[in-house]
């Protein structure tokens, strides 16, 4: 399990010793006729059968720029704050000029990107400073030792506690192989099972973790200075993903990179795509390698990887390979 994102080319698409031939132009071209004449239900809305906010606390991110992260600024409420000021949660401050430092140390010809998602980078370092708050106040209850670890140990313990009741059962293993048949290169289920189970089980634990870190904010309070917002979330939004999520129109995004054999293999299907769809879909690519905080932002963490979204700009699904 990994807390920084990061990506791999799956050459022949391996899970464990898996070969994963192509991905078929039938799911995509499905989903894509679901996006257009099916409303769906967006992961990202506010759950109100969780949380119903007062109306006299300040909206949270989520609310004010619905879609803008899935990370733990979501449920962060938007306030004045102290001049120069962008977060605070509990004793927790972070002030612009550790922001600015921050982004400094990142490889020249990266920080025009990072200062234009400086957001996403202050997101970056309030979630692990809220995890590790979060993980040490569990290892105090438990009286566990933890002198002799780092601060990024701490909080890998702490989310391998959360995550031990996560378990993948020999129906999802069998659903998985069944619909992915052609893409294993004709290994049996006997054959393969294992390494399928390895796979399911790190998916959900990671999907797991990713919402344990989206709804921190329903756990403690966060609070985000409300102008600094505003100005971070436009320049956030300034790049062809969510220009096309906020076209009114249904959006398939593929993140991959050429060279990788999976992924030169869904050009063709996407040029199929974008000339059927021409003018009721948009069809783009992402090149992770060129757009590295963008595949961040997104979480891509394998490719190549769609993403579907509904003409309101809301994800509806994702598929792997």
């Amino acid at each position: 399990m990994m807390l920084d994102k990061t990506y791999y080319c799956k050459d022949r698409a391996n899970i464990g010793s898996m070969e994963m031939k192509n991905c078929p132009l039938c799911i995509v071209s499905s989903v894509i006729f679901v996006l257009l004449f099916v409303p769906l239900r967006a992961a990202e809305e506010d759950s109100p059968g969780i949380v119903s906010p007062s109306a006299s606390k300040p909206p949270t991110v989520n609310s004010l720029y619905p879609g803008l992260t899935s990370g733990a600024l979501a449920y962060a409420r938007a306030c004045e704050l102290a001049k120069g000021t962008l977060l605070r949660a509990g004793t927790l401050v972070i002030r612009a000029e550790e922001l600015a430092e921050e982004i400094a140390k990142a490889p020249p010809q990266m920080q025009p990107e990072l200062k234009k998602n400086a957001l996403f980078r202050l997101e970056q370092i309030a979630t692990f400073r809220l995890l590790l708050a979060e993980a040490k106040a569990q290892t105090e209850q438990s009286d566990k030792d933890v002198a002799e670890k780092t601060d990024p140990q701490i909080i890998e313990d702490h989310l391998q506690t959360l995550v031990k009741g996560v378990d993948v059962n020999d129906t999802e293993i069998r659903r998985f192989y069944d619909s992915n048949t052609q893409m294993l290169g004709g290994a049996t289920l006997a054959q393969i099972g294992p390494q399928i189970k390895q796979f399911l089980l790190q998916q959900k634990q990671q999907e797991f973790v990713n919402e344990r870190i989206r709804t921190i904010g329903r756990r403690m309070s966060i609070e985000i200075s409300a102008p600094w917002l505003k100005k971070h979330a436009i320049l956030a939004r300034d790049n062809p993903v969510d220009k096309a999520r906020s076209s009114g129109r249904p959006s398939l995004v593929d993140f991959g990179s050429v060279g990788c054999i999976p992924c030169d293999m869904m050009a063709p299907i996407l040029d199929k795509l974008r000339k059927k769809y021409e003018g009721k879909v948009n069809v783009l690519f992402v090149h992770v390698k060129e757009k590295p905080i963008l595949a961040g932002r997104y979480g891509v963490q394998t490719i190549p990887l769609q993403i579907f979204f509904d003409k309101s700009g809301k994800e509806v699904f994702r598929h792997t390979g």
